[in-house]
């Protein structure tokens, strides 16, 4: 069974952190209305269509997952702009709530969705006390990869995933 792929948007794909008029280099300019966005502009989402062909890739090691408060939106506002198929996702029993031990609201989630399975996850709200967490918790093996917001995933962390999974395998 490969291992899990967890993929946040809004940071790894979406580097909402950047300069707000400065667009990052290789990326396109998207304008939406997920679920409870209803007021003023649309949502502008920047993604890189690099991406898709570097998660498909990336499939060839993992079972794709999102992992993202876009739920299930993500396969209808992200993955067509990536060229990316329907993925599961991570359905949030609770989103923004209270987190033990200091750890991202996510995080006890992640390791409820992983149940055992060896998994990579990409965020940019990855903490030292969620890989703290994680590895007290989390009886297989993990990849906790924090991405900067401001620069969205790079080749570096497309090459750690590979070169991670590749040492499972």
């Amino acid at each position: 069974m490969k291992p899990l792929l967890l993929i946040d948007v809004d940071g790894p794909l979406n580097p909402y952190a950047a300069q707000p008029q400065r667009r990052p280099a290789g990326y396109t300019t998207h304008r939406m209305r997920p679920t409870g966005w209803t007021e003023g502009k649309p949502l502008r989402v920047w993604l890189n269509p690099g991406h898709g062909a570097e998660l498909t890739e990336l499939s060839r090691w993992y079972e794709l997952v999102w992992a993202t408060t876009w739920k299930d939106e993500a396969n209808d506002w992200i993955g067509p702009h990536l060229g990316l198929p329907r993925l599961p996702y991570v359905d949030w029993p609770q989103m923004h709530g209270r987190a033990p031990r200091g750890t991202f609201w996510k995080t006890q989630y992640v390791l409820d969705h992983a149940a055992g399975r060896p998994f990579a996850w990409i965020d940019d709200d990855i903490t030292a006390a969620d890989r703290e967490y994680v590895e007290t918790y989390h009886p297989g093996h993990a990849l906790l990869r924090s991405v900067d917001a401001r620069t969205g995933l790079t080749g570096a962390d497309f090459d750690a995933l590979a070169d991670w999974a590749a040492a499972l395998a």
